[in-house]
């Protein structure tokens, strides 16, 4: 039952389809643990094994959702995964996973906030400051927001370069203190704390940096650009650096 190959990419999901499923999956919460087990005995035992996505639209034991806007998404391997730091910077970088698990990590909890409405209290992540590998690159001076890229092939975030700065940032490697699974993002996904978790990219690719903000893949269909929890867009009165 498992579509997804090493060399797959799905193809995107209209956002009217999504929403009209997510109102189901809505529906199903109060019947969700016994749904939950009827879906995941039919696909061999995992969410992560449903090329629908259906499973992600009930709790888990987690209390997550598995969200993905393409049909299916391709695995990567410690072996295979590449995560790349170019655009405007003196020293374009490609890191393995081997070279990010190598680095000094930062562990932080914090709630998880989904802008359809539901949380996760207290959810462990741990990874490497975004901030770390932008100092690494060598950012220019004419540098203002970051750009984001996943290898579902389809998914993209961006943040002003301040935001990206910012010390509860991660490019994060684990989650509840276990190894990014492929269903949240795995091997590796953006970590953005205080914002709502469609900013917090899963199956991250790619990280340019350019001159401008530009829409991720929910702004460009009626999200807002900034999207701090509990605040109007722009907002921000929590500590930097």
């Amino acid at each position: 039952m498992n579509s997804e190959r090493p060399d797959e990419q799905g193809k995107p999901v209209g956002r009217r389809v999504l929403l009209g499923t997510l109102g189901l999956g809505a529906l199903g919460v109060l019947t969700a643990p016994t749904l939950q087990r009827g879906l995941e005995g039919f696909l061999g035992g995992a969410a992560d094994k449903d090329p629908t996505g259906l499973t992600g639209l009930l709790p888990n034991g987690g209390g997550f959702r598995y969200y993905s806007v393409t049909s299916s998404v391709p695995r990567k391997s410690a072996s295979d995964y590449r995560l790349t730091v170019d655009g405007l910077v003196d020293r374009p970088t490609a890191y393995t996973l081997a070279d990010l698990r190598a680095l000094p990590r930062t562990r932080l909890v914090h709630d998880v906030q989904c802008v359809t409405g539901w949380r996760v209290p207290g959810t462990p992540f741990e990874g490497v400051r975004l901030s770390r590998l932008l100092d690494a690159a060598g950012v220019h001076a004419s540098a203002g927001a970051v750009r984001f890229t996943c290898f579902d092939g389809a998914y993209s975030e961006s943040l002003t370069l301040d935001q990206a700065r910012r010390r509860d940032v991660l490019v994060a490697l684990r989650m509840q203190d276990k190894d990014l699974a492929h269903a949240h993002g795995g091997p590796v996904r953006l970590y953005v704390a205080p914002m709502y978790f469609y900013k917090s990219a899963k199956w991250l690719s790619g990280i340019t940096v350019t001159e401008d903000v530009e829409p991720g893949y929910w702004e460009k269909r009626g999200y807002d650009v900034d999207a701090w929890v509990g605040r109007s867009n722009g907002r921000d009165d929590a500590p930097t650096g």
